[in-house]
Order: C-alpha cells, then structure tokens, then sequence
C-alpha cells in the first residue's frame, strides 16, 4: 500500500503526546496516527450521533453505578502493542 504526505498543525502538548507514545511503542508516528483514526473510527459513528444511545448508557450507569474509570481505559489503550499490554479492564462499581 502506498502513502500519502499529509502536514498538520498540532499543538505542542499533542504533537509531544503521539511523539511520546510512539517511543514507547517502538512505533514511527504515522503508525500510531493510523492506529489512533482507526480506534476512533470503530467506536464513533461520526455521520450520525445517537444521542439515544448516550443517554441510556448514563441512565444505567447512574442506576447501577457501574464503569470503568478513564485512567484505566486509557492505561490499557496505552499498553497496546507493548510487552506489557494490559488486560481489559473490567466494568465494575465506581460510585
């Protein structure tokens, strides 16, 4: 597959953030640009919004008080790839 040169103005913070993840997957960036567009793409459906789907997520959440904290999610999401990948986290109560 062939490639395509794109320029894009970032932040620092953000440019400093892909640079950072990309050491510590032993990743170029253009991989996990790549890798971050697809995570997004599978989870989000940007056309539509299902604002629906939203609300009965935080209505059973705030019922059952049942999640899984960000920090955690985003350690596992970080840990892809690497030796030390970490296993999903599990939803449990949080409040």
């Amino acid at each position: 597959m062939g490639t395509v040169r794109r320029i894009l103005d970032l932040d620092p913070e953000t440019d400093a953030r892909i640079e950072a993840l990309a050491a510590r997957k032993g990743q170029a960036v253009a991989a996990v640009v790549a890798d971050a567009v697809e995570l997004l793409d599978s989870i989000i459906e940007m056309d539509v919004p299902d604002v629906q789907e939203d609300i009965r997520r935080l209505e059973e959440f705030e019922r059952t008080g049942v999640a899984v904290p960000g920090g955690e999610v985003k350690a596992w999401i970080d840990s892809w790839g690497t030796i030390k990948e970490l296993p999903r986290p599990q939803p449990r109560k949080v409040i």
